[in-house]
């Protein structure tokens, strides 16, 4: 069974991967209108126009590294390299730890990273920026943003010693998984709690969208919520009581695409908050 799993993702068909992209964006965007966190007055074509415009540039960008990665991932293999090279283990434990690793080189530890140095901040910042946190803003991410993330990854697959399977495997479940969490959709709380001791459940991520700290400095992890947990980063908060964007942006600017491009060379716009 994970034999078969593990070949799927060796050769995972670029169609495939755009279907991943496409299908949870519209299966949480549906789900989204049965059962919605918050019952948004806004215009939610338009609000998706923008956030959809940094999903291509996101996937433009990702595409261009795409084959510095392979050869990473492949030289890491082929000299034994990496933490997950340095041990005989089961197939599974193989999977897991790789799972959990590249989460915490390849997205964790930059997201954490663009929190605390300001001028990776002004480029953060047009995630945040968002007034209407919905699944489609899981990929709202600046284009220089998109740069720093992708140089992550690839630092990742080399400190892991990640094959290219586990590479597939962990960007298809981090795609669907962000786009969970970003979901404005309301979970039993029974059911939200409980999926927050392992994976980054939609009320957990909400409370990293609140406009002001300590709730936006909390709550960095991508796909598991165990980071948080053992680096002292977690943070509870109901989601009643969040408010999202950021109280140095004028919240009335999140949907205009030419402000939201020039927010990281804008001098004019503070970095602390």
């Amino acid at each position: 069974m994970i034999e078969n799993i593990v070949h799927y993702f060796d050769h995972i068909p670029s169609l495939h991967r755009a279907l991943i992209i496409a299908g949870g964006i519209t299966f949480f965007w549906i789900f989204e209108g049965v059962i919605p966190l918050v019952g948004f007055s806004y215009n939610k074509w338009r609000h998706a126009s923008i956030n959809i415009f940094f999903t291509v540039t996101t996937i433009i960008i990702n595409f261009s590294f795409a084959l510095l990665i392979v050869k990473s991932s492949d030289w890491v293999v082929l000299n034994k390299f990496g933490l997950l090279q340095l041990f005989q283990m089961p197939l599974w434990v193989f999977m897991i730890s790789g799972l959990l690793l590249l989460d915490l080189v390849g997205a964790y530890s930059i997201h954490f990273i663009e929190h605390k140095i300001k001028w990776m901040w002004k480029f953060h910042m047009v995630h945040h920026a968002d007034t209407h946190v919905d699944t489609t803003t899981a990929n709202r991410h600046h284009p220089g943003e998109s740069v720093f993330r992708a140089v992550f990854t690839m630092i990742g697959v080399v400190v892991c010693g990640a094959p290219i399977w586990l590479v597939m495997m962990y960007q298809s479940l981090s795609v669907v998984l962000t786009q969970f969490n970003h979901a404005n959709i309301r979970l039993p709380l029974w059911l939200d709690n409980a999926l927050s001791w392992f994976l980054v459940s939609p009320n957990m991520h909400k409370v990293h969208h609140h406009y002001m700290r300590p709730q936006t400095d909390s709550n960095y992890g991508n796909i598991f919520s165990v980071w948080d947990r053992l680096f002292g980063t977690f943070n509870y908060t109901p989601v009643e009581q969040i408010k999202y964007g950021l109280d140095v942006l004028d919240g009335s600017k999140d949907e205009r695409l030419g402000f939201q491009l020039g927010v990281p060379f804008d001098k004019k716009i503070k970095t602390d908050y």
